[in-house]
């Protein structure tokens, strides 16, 4: 008979082994990983864009104070500056990791291929025999 220590014990033993399993199987480390980096960069990101790139966009402006131009509507204020700012924000944004992502990701090269003389279709370099027409290549 286990005592029910014992039996605690080897039920969490069971737990961690399976959580383990768990984040080894379904890459949620790489998730994590990802995700943590993927803040740190925008973190970055918004760093450049509001302290660098928006102070040389309040210049260009006709008025340095344009993000706080508001519209008064009965009792409220429609925020346009703030809101046209902020869009402004988002695709110089956009812009900035596109460029990053396109210097630091290369695209796979192109697996080798040949053509079928009988159907002109692209097929594998190493194929022996056409997926399309059944013709030999």
């Amino acid at each position: 008979m286990a005592y029910p220590t014992q039996q605690i014990a080897q039920e969490g033993k069971v737990v961690v082994s399976e959580f383990r399993a768990f984040l080894t199987k379904n890459n949620a480390i790489a998730l994590a990983v990802g995700f943590i980096m993927g803040a740190a960069v925008g973190k970055v990101v918004t760093a450049l864009v509001n302290d660098i790139i928006m102070p040389l966009v309040g210049l260009a402006m006709p008025r340095g104070d344009w993000r706080t131009y508001a519209l008064e509507v009965g009792s409220g204020k429609m925020l346009i500056g703030d809101f046209f700012g902020t869009v402004i924000d988002f695709f110089i944004i956009a812009l900035v990791v596109f460029m990053i992502t396109k210097r630091l990701l290369k695209p796979d090269p192109a697996a080798p291929t040949k053509q079928c003389k009988a159907c002109c279709e692209t097929v594998p370099l190493a194929a022996t025999k056409c997926k399309f027409c059944g013709d030999p290549v």
